[in-house]
């Protein structure tokens, strides 16, 4: 077995280790623990050893790493710290939470995304503490109209469990669930109107997604159904509906694209690399002398490379490597490496169709 796949499983089960250990721990040795939701918390520890796996996978291709460890680095400087933790606030309050690199790209996009997001967030930060028995309620001794939250075993907060706070509280996932159905019908609409978009859609990478969220929302929503008015009628068979649709999505999440989800976060060390590089000491190009890229960029980018397999060294001694030239310049000397070999192939005669 390849030695970065050997990494990667070994993160892999380090992570459902330890996940298990805290599920065990946070339950109070499985005290609270819901035997009935075994199912999915199997799931879900097959869910994080499949996304850790393959998330270590791509952590190792050389330019991930390079700009994993270079992101670290720039974040972490001493003299930058302070700023780079304040910026970060910005773009995650911008980016993450407002999703304004989806708003650039349409407002029928960003709609969809936002939308689903937060629903999506909603419903894991209700249901996985729930499932691990992270969290759980009980009556106040002497008082059954109130209730107490307990995080991890230890006693929180307590509220009327008629409060319009609880009614909140208890609704949570009907909340998420309508939040999801809405991002899900924008996103419908745009793939069938769109001719763009469904010029390149393929089934399993942009209809399946929405299809399982719809599932699983709606079937949530059933179950809310069923028990508030339905007096508990067919709670049963929706209850398994729902736990097939939840289930299949967990075990699915590693190998779709629900995995950009966690690659995108990334993307903020990869922001503050540019930010210095856009700071740094350009790098002149060594043909023309016209500054394009920072000298840090060129240095990564032939690094890169050669753990790639790539030589782009050249003979000139001034030059060193290709990857000094301004894309300007490449153009031009593609176009002169052209006409030369034109020139060959005709005997050195540069007419077309001489006689």
């Amino acid at each position: 077995m390849p030695r970065e796949k050997i990494i990667a499983a070994l993160y892999g089960l380090g992570a459902t280790a330890l996940l298990a250990l805290l599920i065990v721990a946070g339950s109070r040795n499985l005290t609270h623990f819901d035997a009935a939701l075994i199912a999915y918390t199997f799931a879900t520890i097959f869910a994080t050893f499949g996304i850790i796996y393959r998330y270590a996978m791509w952590l190792q291709r050389p330019p991930t790493w390079l700009y994993f460890q270079q992101g670290w680095r720039v974040f972490l400087r001493p003299g930058l710290l302070l700023r780079n933790v304040m910026v970060l606030g910005q773009r995650l309050g911008r980016e993450f939470a407002a999703n304004g690199f989806i708003w650039k790209r349409g407002r029928a996009r960003w709609a969809a995304h936002w939308f689903i997001m937060w629903g999506c967030l909603m419903a894991v930060g209700i249901t996985f503490p729930l499932v691990f028995g992270w969290v759980h309620f009980e009556t106040l001794p002497g008082n059954t109209e109130w209730y107490r939250a307990y995080l991890f075993g230890f006693p929180g907060f307590a509220f009327p469990i008629e409060s319009f706070f609880g009614f909140l509280l208890f609704h949570g996932l009907v909340w998420a669930s309508i939040l999801v159905i809405i991002g899900v019908a924008v996103a419908l609409r745009r793939r069938v109107r769109d001719h763009g978009a469904a010029a390149v859609q393929q089934f399993g990478e942009d209809f399946l997604p929405l299809i399982l969220l719809f599932a699983i929302s709606v079937t949530g929503l059933m179950l809310t159904v069923s028990y508030t008015w339905m007096k508990g009628y067919a709670y049963d068979f929706l209850a398994i509906l729902h736990a097939i649709t939840v289930i299949f999505t967990l075990l699915w999440l590693p190998f779709g694209k629900f995995f950009h989800i966690f690659q995108r976060p990334a993307q903020l060390g990869v922001s503050f690399y540019k930010d210095l590089a856009e700071r740094s000491t350009p790098a002149a190009c060594r043909r023309c002398g016209t500054p394009f890229l920072s000298q840090m960029a060129v240095r990564d980018l032939i690094v890169v490379e050669q753990q790639l397999g790539f030589d782009y060294r050249v003979t000139d001694k001034d030059v060193e490597h290709y990857q000094w030239i301004c894309p300007q310049c490449r153009r031009a000397l593609f176009g002169l490496a052209q006409g030369r070999a034109w020139q060959s192939d005709n005997g050195g005669n540069p007419q077309i169709g001489g006689s």
